[in-house]
């Protein structure tokens, strides 16, 4: 992964739009990277997260509580630096590589974002709907995969949307630690007097939003159901 970081290659304002358009591609293939990774482990985790907040032992709870509103009242990008600096400047620890820190304070985000997702999907789905699961002779399981979980996969597709979306522009603050992600990239023909590349990477971020704007629409229509 340490490699991804080395991605940019010196910069001269004669390359073609060819040239810099495969060097964009790269620093894209990491933006992609970021991404991905940091879905497949932070759904699972706020998952988890979400589950911990309806444990009935009130501490665990709290501190649950409290670092999820501390992680989500602090800016990602600090949460980048102190993953990436913190081990070294608390403890004299080495340095975690720079995508590997990158991807730690991006799925810890993430992770309490979906938790909080997860959180409103199921408490919006009334407690009498439990109740007359279980006067029709539903089991417990029956009623949590035929009737609760379906409302709340529906309930909480829109806010995931959203911030899958964000999370694509966000994979930008890697930079800050000089991951080189597409702007990073961008900004390293900028510093050299050649700025359309950085307009140029809107391409991309609007290709890919675009694809999976089109892939959620679709999943909403999936899911259409329980009309009133």
């Amino acid at each position: 992964m340490e490699q991804l970081t080395d991605c940019s290659k010196s910069i001269s304002a004669n390359m073609t739009f060819s040239e810099i358009s495969l060097d964009l591609l790269k620093g894209f293939a990491v933006t992609l990277q970021l991404f991905f990774v940091t879905l497949i482990f932070a759904i699972p985790l706020g998952i988890i997260l979400t589950i911990i907040q309806k444990c009935k032992i009130k501490i665990v709870k709290v501190v649950i509580q409290t670092f999820i509103w501390v992680i989500r009242g602090t800016p990602l990008m600090l949460q980048v630096i102190a993953v990436y600096y913190g081990p070294a400047i608390l403890f004299e620890a080495k340095m975690l590589p720079r995508l590997v820190a990158v991807l730690v304070a991006f799925i810890v985000n993430y992770a309490c974002y979906f938790s909080e997702i997860f959180r409103g999907g199921f408490d919006s789905v009334s407690k009498g709907q439990y109740e007359a699961g279980l006067v029709l002779g539903m089991t417990r399981p029956q009623i949590f995969f035929k009737v609760i979980l379906l409302q709340v996969v529906k309930n909480i597709v829109p806010p995931m949307s959203n911030e899958v979306i964000t999370l694509v522009k966000d994979t930008s603050l890697a930079r800050v630690i000089v991951v080189a992600e597409i702007l990073k990239v961008a900004g390293d023909y900028t510093a050299k007097g050649l700025i359309w590349p950085l307009f140029y990477t809107a391409v991309y971020y609007l290709a890919f939003i675009g694809i999976l704007t089109i892939i959620f629409k679709c999943l909403e229509r999936k899911l259409d159901y329980f009309k009133v």
